[in-house]
């Protein structure tokens, strides 16, 4: 029942001795040469994949920091269009609002002047007419007085009916 073992499982006594010879002779090798060399290497691998580590998130706090920035200056922009918008309208606004108030005031000086053009030309032809009626009166008037200065009879008879006329008044 016990375990029998094979013998040639087993290694023989002398095997086991040089294989553990060359293991402390590389062992001392590796250690005196290698082993130096090989623990900088990884060392040097651990500092530079730490180093990249700390850049990696240097630079993902950059594009944060960046990106709120760009947030932060997009809204500012946003503001500022928004204000050059209102801006530009009112000015808008103002500009035709004064167009129609200069508007308004040339259409009110233009029939100021016309009416007064109007009354100018109305009060021209009313004095051209009273002067056209008083000449013709005048001439009217210097032919009956030359017709009546001509007869005396009709002189006296006209001056009689002028005296009743006035002593009627």
């Amino acid at each position: 029942m016990f375990l029998e073992i094979n013998p040639l499982v087993l290694p023989d006594f002398g095997l086991v001795i040089w294989s553990t010879v060359a293991f402390l002779v590389l062992l001392f090798l590796l250690s005196r040469f290698a082993w130096k060399p090989i623990m900088a290497a990884i060392s040097e691998r651990e500092s530079g994949i730490a180093d990249a580590l700390l850049q990696a998130d240097k630079m993902k706090a950059e594009m944060a920091s960046l990106k709120n920035e760009n947030e932060v200056m997009m809204n500012h922009a946003r503001e500022e269009r928004a204000t050059m918008i209102k801006e530009a309208k009112a000015a808008s606004d103002k500009m035709i609002a004064e167009a129609k108030d200069k508007a308004k005031a040339e259409y009110d000086k233009i029939i100021a002047d016309a009416q007064q053009a109007i009354l100018q030309q109305k009060n021209a032809a009313l004095t051209d007419v009273k002067n056209q009626v008083g000449a013709l009166v005048i001439e009217v008037s210097e032919k009956i007085l030359r017709r009546e200065l001509a007869n005396k009879a009709e002189q006296e008879s006209y001056i009689q009916q002028l005296a009743e006329v006035v002593k009627l008044n």
